[in-house]
């Protein structure tokens, strides 16, 4: 008999009963079968065993949980209100009943877990840190309750980092606590792990060490404790969710971060002397690494990481080892940027060397306008000062494009607490007239260098000035133009052409675009350096008045100097330009760049102008007054240079 499944003790809950013809049987096994009309295709098989006491049959389990049963019988039953699931237990000879599968699963916690597949971290976190806190004791009494926790956490630690991390701050805090209560009150040994989850509670006896998911090694020298529990969580991924806020700054991104996993460990007992050793999340972070744990009560018991107790004790092959005097939830803080002291001092540095460096261009291409008929003579000379004008030019102009993408990006110095995220349109833009002029600045000094080749090696053979403007301008703009927009096709579409943050630049993280500038620079400086190596031989072995003529000897001896001197400061500049991208946070690194970098300029104008005693020698010969026409122009500036500071330099 059937009754209405809406009037039972529960609601959905359907019965019936099931009369006994005969008694004679000793066991009888019946099925019942429960099936869901609408929609078809759900239904439920239970069997019910049915037996008479007698001596062969005595019954030795009974309570009013499982039921009666016999020695073996197995007793499969529901789970409490709000619970998913079953469990089962078998009857012992002893009269008990041993519980050897639970599945019940409290129903919000189930619903969690399928949430947490979807990215809306901030709710179900919320959602998730009130059902631990509402119903403790039901999930300290299930397993599987415990478990979708640790999927829970696991879903959590996989997300995209791109939250609003004001929204869920707290929330982690407070589940981050939520599970260490969790873990100081579960029973018996216990292990769960998932790719990123690892939970697991042992005997602790004397001392402890444990190897986490091969990212923490955990060492608890000898104590004297003994036969207690020791429960470790160890979270892999859950640094890219959780706050990096300190005791002293309580903002989401100061420039640290957490570059190690989270693992919690509890244990009812004291411990004075803990150390773990860390395996960094990223290894090209080195700069100020910190032992912190979380602490609920900072800032108002919002919380926050603290490094009281905490002491660092080296880093030795990506391994940061820590020492800590009591247990908690524990990981590594490292700075991900240079500090905000040294980033203002570097800023100086590289402003005013940009505007030397300016300043010594616009001087360099001044000199070579004045003295351009008097000196480009012979096409030796000439292609030398047509490379020395490009290499200048090229240089100014991608200074200048340095200062349009400056202005463009938001200094964080000036801008904390705002997005800093570059708009890609203008950004891209400056970006592509930086890289296509830095490149043209290499690719003419790679003229220089084949001028000198040429003119040293091939002595007999002869190009006319059109050939060589035609072949210079081809490598100097043409070679840079077609990496530039090769470099563009191929990044852009993915939006990896540009860094988002820290600057208009070619991006390096995530598709390596800046090495469409190294690898042509570099490659130059190469070329260069064994175009220096052949000539210097020529020139020992033969002697340089017998592979040029006369009127040309004093060019080639300036532009080999040019090559030698400016091709290493160039690849040197932009070697510690990668170093800077590849290791973001060596402060040595970062203050030779700006250094050298500024002196790009300034080398121009003394290597490649003052150096030239020709080029001094013309200009000492244009009359004053020649020089101050226009005293109201640029042209005046010149004029008022000392005669001597000009002849005082000579050639070497």
């Amino acid at each position: 008999m059937f009754t209405d499944p809406t009037n039972g003790t529960e609601n959905y809950c359907i019965k019936y009963n099931y009369r006994i013809e005969s008694c004679s049987t000793s066991q009888d096994k019946t099925s019942f079968i429960c099936r869901v009309i609408q929609p078809q295709g759900y239904e439920m098989t239970m069997t019910l065993t049915i037996f008479n006491s007698g001596k062969s049959h005595a019954i030795q389990c009974n309570d009013t949980q499982y039921g009666v049963g016999r020695a073996d019988d197995m007793s499969v039953i529901g789970c409490d209100k709000g619970q998913e699931g079953n469990k089962t237990a078998i009857c012992q000879e002893t009269g008990e009943w041993r519980l050897v599968r639970d599945t019940c699963i409290i129903t919000t916690i189930k619903e969690l877990l399928t949430e947490s597949q979807v990215e809306k971290v901030p709710e179900f976190v919320v959602n998730l840190t009130q059902t631990v806190q509402q119903d403790e004791t039901k999930v300290i009494n299930s397993s599987t309750t415990i478990s979708a926790i640790v999927g829970i956490l696991n879903n959590i630690a996989n997300v995209s980092t791109e939250v609003n991390a004001t929204v869920i701050n707290l929330n982690f805090s407070e589940l981050l606590g939520s599970m260490a209560t969790l873990s100081d009150r579960l029973v018996g040994e216990f292990a769960n792990s998932t790719q990123r989850i690892l939970l697991n509670r042992t005997m602790f006896n004397n001392s402890f060490h444990a190897d986490l998911n091969s990212s923490i090694i955990i060492d608890i020298p000898n104590t004297g404790i003994t036969n207690t529990f020791i429960t470790t969580i160890t979270f892999s991924t859950l640094n890219n969710v959780m706050p990096v806020r300190n005791s002293t700054f309580n903002a989401t991104n100061n420039g640290t971060a957490i570059n190690a996993a989270v693992v919690l460990v509890k244990i009812n007992a004291t411990i004075q002397n803990v150390t773990f050793s860390y395996n960094k999340v990223n290894k090209s972070l080195t700069l100020n690494p910190q032992c912190v744990f979380w602490n609920f009560t900072l800032l108002q018991n919002l919380g926050a990481w603290d490094d009281t107790g905490c002491e660092f004790v080296s880093d030795i092959n990506n391994t940061v080892t820590c020492r800590c005097n009591h247990l908690t939830s524990f990981s590594l803080l490292m700075a991900t940027d240079i500090p905000p002291s040294l980033r203002e001092a570097l800023d100086i540095i590289t402003y005013v060397g940009v505007g030397i460096s300016l300043a010594s261009l616009v001087i360099c291409l001044i000199i070579e306008g004045y003295v351009w008929k008097a000196v480009a003579r012979n096409s030796t000379a000439f292609m030398r000062h047509v490379s020395i004008v490009n290499t200048a030019l090229s240089l100014l102009i991608a200074d200048i494009c340095f200062i349009i993408a400056a202005a463009i990006a938001n200094n964080p110095l000036e801008n904390q607490g705002k997005d800093l995220t570059l708009p890609v349109g203008p950004c891209s833009t400056a970006t592509f007239f930086m890289h296509f002029f830095y490149l043209a600045l290499f690719f003419w000094m790679l003229v220089s260098g084949l001028l000198l080749f040429y003119r040293t090696v091939m002595v007999f053979s002869h190009m006319s000035k059109s050939t060589m403007l035609a072949i210079g301008f081809s490598l100097g703009y043409g070679c840079p133009l077609i990496i530039a927009a090769i470099t563009v096709a191929v990044t852009a579409p993915g939006h990896g052409y540009v860094r988002k943050t820290d600057g208009c630049w070619l991006n390096w993280s995530e598709t390596k675009a800046l090495l469409a500038l190294v690898i042509p620079a570099l490659t130059i400086v190469l070329i260069n350096m064994l175009i220096v190596i052949v000539v210097l031989f020529k020139m020992l072995r033969r002697g340089v008045g017998d592979i040029t003529q006369r009127d040309e000897r004093h060019t080639l001896v300036v532009v080999a100097r040019c090559v030698i001197i400016l091709t290493p400061l160039f690849g040197l500049t932009w070697s510690l330009g990668v170093g800077t991208m590849v290791s973001s946070t060596d402060k040595g690194i970062h203050i030779a760049f700006a250094f050298f970098n500024s002196l790009q300029g300034f080398s121009i104008l003394v290597f490649g102008t003052l150096f030239d005693s020709k080029v001094l020698g013309r200009w000492e010969k244009v009359p004053q007054s020649q020089l101050s026409l226009q005293p109201s122009t640029s042209w005046g500036f010149m004029a008022e240079w000392p005669d001597r500071s000009l002849s005082s330099v000579q050639d070497t």
